[in-house]
């Protein structure tokens, strides 16, 4: 069935979705349905749609939901999330709901400076190279003003640039190493055009001033943002924490002891921060950012001081219960999708339109109500019985369930546990 083609990029949409139907899926008329089915029926939109990537062929939906009763420093929220997992958004919920009535989320930017390299070899001697940066460097910045015009006027711009050696590493290896403040926007595309006129600069301004050659290798910004950081906690006192027949000493110190074998045990910690994403992740797709670099950057915080390790901590201290993160996220409110996918300008719409930093408070909210819901789950009933009840309706779909055997069966497992093979055995029963 495989093939290869030159030229696909150039044939239309129509040529492209032929060609892969033809050669790569069995049942062709069947496939060719399912690609078309979802586009949209709006050729304006799907348009916009088709030109986000290339070779486009079709849409790729995922449920776009929300998680209401979020109190975050005393202003309501209702959470928009795109994600396809079964119960994130319910847990989500409820955790908003559960700190709503305890004082609700706090969350505080604590910086916001982004990064961005230009990586070089220079096998010469240190000391020429750094008396060369020191006489360069006001020029790499001059250098930039026209890219860099309408940030400064908006209060952000380069904040510094330092010459950084990595010799011991690798030979010969440095780094111009930047920083900037990028205000609303995400800033990759600003902050790569400003480096790779740093690079274009550096090196043209070497011959004169260096005996051994400059080689340039790559000019990029970098996702791990340790500097661009926000926390969220919430925090009550222990006996409010009482809830479903479990005291709230009980519940607190179950709790704190959930949180610190994430903190010392690797295997658990992918776990537990891979939860504190599912929440992290469909607030940042939903807006419009990209919830790639945000995953790179935050587990790679995770591992910063060279044992990976919970994002998330909690204590309790003279009758307070305190649960809380501090983790770097660097988002935008404009620019990129943001002003172009009429979902994200509703879901940032939902959210007041806020700006990047108070859509960083906003995504830590999320990520610590998250792991709050999941890690409350672990604790008392255990995560299965509220997920699986979640999930009872993507089975039921697999077995392409009448809506009737589905109110029958959703109404069975209102008081019996959900199980893979339980939900089939009831399907097997009623159609029998």
């Amino acid at each position: 069935m495989s093939a290869t083609i030159s030229g696909f990029s150039k044939l239309s949409k129509s040529e492209k979705i032929d060609w892969i139907v033809s050669h790569y899926l069995s049942n062709s008329e069947t496939a060719k349905h399912t690609i078309i089915q979802y586009f949209n029926s709006d050729s304006e939109l799907q348009q916009l749609h088709d030109e986000f990537i290339e070779n486009t062929i079709s849409n790729y939906y995922l449920p776009f939901g929300v998680a209401p009763n979020f109190v975050i420093n005393n202003t309501i929220y209702a959470i928009p999330m795109a994600i396809e997992e079964s119960s994130v958004v319910a847990a989500a919920s409820n955790a908003g709901k559960f700190w709503m009535a305890r004082g609700g989320f706090k969350a505080e930017v604590l910086s916001t400076t982004k990064i961005g390299q230009v990586h070089f070899m220079y096998p010469g001697d240190f000391e020429d190279l750094k008396q060369y940066f020191d006489t360069i460097k006001p020029k790499l910045i001059t250098d930039t003003k026209a890219i860099t015009a309408n940030m400064e006027k908006r209060g952000g711009g380069i904040l510094d640039i330092e010459l950084r050696t990595r010799t011991e590493d690798l030979n010969h290896y440095y780094q111009l190493h930047a920083t900037f403040e990028t205000l609303d926007a995400m800033g990759a595309n600003f902050i790569n055009s400003c480096l790779e006129q740093f690079a274009k600069t550096f090196k043209a301004e070497a011959e004169e001033h260096l005996n051994a050659p400059i080689e340039i290798v790559m000019s990029i910004l970098s996702n791990y943002v340790p500097d661009c950081l926000v926390r969220a906690e919430v925090s009550c006192k222990v006996e409010a924490l009482e809830d479903k027949g479990i005291s709230g000493q009980v519940f607190a110190e179950k709790f704190v002891r959930a949180v610190n074998i994430a903190e010392v045990e690797p295997h658990r910690a992918v776990t537990h921060n891979k939860g504190i994403m599912n929440g992290i992740d469909a607030v940042v797709l939903a807006t419009g950012n990209d919830f790639r670099a945000v995953e790179a950057g935050v587990h790679a915080y995770a591992v910063k001081n060279g044992k990976y390790t919970s994002l998330t901590h909690a204590k309790i201290e003279d009758g307070i219960f305190t649960f809380w993160m501090e983790i770097p996220l660097a988002l935008g409110t404009v620019g990129g999708l943001t002003g172009l996918h009429p979902l994200v300008k509703v879901a940032l719409e939902i959210l007041g339109n806020p700006s990047a930093k108070e859509l960083m408070k906003i995504v830590a909210v999320a990520g610590l109500a998250q792991n709050f819901a999941a890690l409350r789950s672990l604790t008392t009933t255990g995560i299965q019985e509220g997920h699986m009840k979640m999930h009872l309706m993507n089975i039921l779909n697999q077995f392409n369930a009448t809506n009737e055997e589905k109110e029958f069966i959703v109404n069975h497992f209102k008081n019996n546990t959900v199980t893979h093979s339980a939900v089939v055995s009831e399907i097997e029963k009623i159609r029998q």
